[in-house]
């Protein structure tokens, strides 16, 4: 019984350490392209999803995305939902001021950050940020 336990420790053992530099990034990255095609639950699979976590919490860590500038989340959004200028003045107001919103000589407002919120579905620390 105590052999079958060392064989299954030993089955499954890797060498994987965390990743606290950028020289232990890159090699990393080398590891995770030679095992990329790994199928799941093996040994080298284990290692793949393992690998990938540490990789993309470094990334995050040394690499963070920003926020959206604010604008731009409205344009994309409008364009991804089909809508035109007339149909976000519905939204937060006259036609005029969707076209000062939307060339920034206009700020938003908190009624309208509301609104954008809950009818965009933008999230508010992206309409919050200075433009």
């Amino acid at each position: 019984m105590q052999s079958m336990i060392k064989l299954t420790q030993t089955k499954f053992k890797m060498n994987i350490s965390p990743i606290r530099n950028e020289n232990d990034y890159q090699k990393a990255l080398v590891r995770l392209e030679a095992i990329f095609d790994s199928k799941k639950g093996t040994k080298e699979g284990d290692e793949l999803e393992i690998l990938s976590i540490l990789i993309d919490k470094y990334e995050n860590e040394t690499s963070p995305i920003g926020l959206p500038d604010p604008i731009e989340a409205i344009k994309f959004r409008m364009e991804q939902m089909g809508m035109k200028q007339k149909d976000l003045a519905e939204v937060v107001g006259f036609k005029s001021r969707v076209s000062e919103i939307l060339n920034k000589k206009r700020k938003l407002t908190l009624e309208m950050i509301r609104k954008l919120n809950t009818n965009l579905h933008i999230p508010t620390d992206v309409l919050v940020q200075d433009y």
